[in-house]
């Protein structure tokens, strides 16, 4: 079996690579750049306890949020907020307004994925042996 992965690796119409390949420290780590991602938007976002982003919304893109660990509380325009941990998952309107933090003692460790103009359907194709 091969060693796991751990920076960047890219063949012919794929690309793989580990968070800690992506960057350090808390803030953002770029995805979508480095694996050559084109047809959305994505980043790793990794915050400290008690850290709190700025509230926000966006013009065009609608966004998913996947909480890979830690617990993000996220509050939304209407006054709600809800607490996901590790494993739970937002779907957001654009111009909805948002604020994540980290309601957590640990580290929030979050993926964004943004994107507009729609879902493409059902297009997989299997490939005979």
């Amino acid at each position: 079996m091969a060693d796991a992965v751990r920076d960047t690796v890219e063949g012919e119409g794929y690309a793989v690579s580990h968070l800690d390949g992506l960057g350090r420290g808390f803030g953002f780590r770029k995805v979508r750049g480095p694996l050559g991602v084109t047809a959305f938007g994505v980043n790793a976002i990794v915050m400290p306890p008690d850290y709190a982003a700025p509230p926000h919304k966006h013009e065009r893109q609608e966004e998913l949020y996947f909480v890979h660990s830690g617990t993000m509380a996220i509050k939304f325009g209407d006054g709600s907020e809800h607490v996901l941990e590790a494993g739970g998952v937002a779907r957001v309107s654009p111009d909805a307004p948002r604020q994540i933090r980290n309601a957590g003692e640990d580290e929030l460790v979050f993926l964004a994925v943004g994107g507009a103009d729609g879902y493409v359907g059902r297009d997989g194709v299997q490939i005979e042996d």
